[in-house]
């Protein structure tokens, strides 16, 4: 599997690590859809992990940054400048045409899940699992 789930990406934050995993199966099944090449229109299914992902996100994202509202994290600002930027990729892909694109779409999508997991869970979101730890969130 493309997405798999290793201890080195954890942030020692419970919660967090579940939305975390929530976000490798999401990558899974898109990853399933690339590999599937099957010639199989799967336009319904596209979207319907585009809507589970968006949505995720959203949810995600907003978790992430009350949490460090409540423990006064210093480097706030940053990270929610890093979440607009991801959230406004994701409405990106959105806006493609989807159903005539079909295996573009998809490898869009698998590159989006991958930017974040590499560049925003394995740099970013490593920044505060010290500071989060250190208040006593595990």
């Amino acid at each position: 599997m493309y997405f798999e789930w290793k201890d080195s990406y954890s942030v020692n934050v419970a919660e967090i690590d579940k939305q975390h995993r929530k976000m490798f199966e999401i990558g899974g099944r898109i990853s399933d859809l690339v590999l599937a090449n099957d010639g199989y229109d799967h336009y319904d299914e596209i979207m319907s992990i585009l809507q589970e992902l968006t949505e995720y996100t959203v949810y995600h994202f907003d978790f992430e940054e009350k949490l460090m509202e409540q423990h006064g994290y210093k480097d706030l600002d940053s990270h929610k400048f890093e979440h607009i930027f991801l959230t406004k990729k994701i409405s990106k892909l959105q806006g493609k045409d989807i159903d005539t694109d079909q295996k573009n779409a998809t490898v869009d999508l698998i590159a989006f899940v991958s930017d974040w997991i590499a560049g925003h869970i394995l740099q970013t979101d490593m920044k505060y699992k010290d500071h989060f730890n250190s208040v006593g969130i595990k």
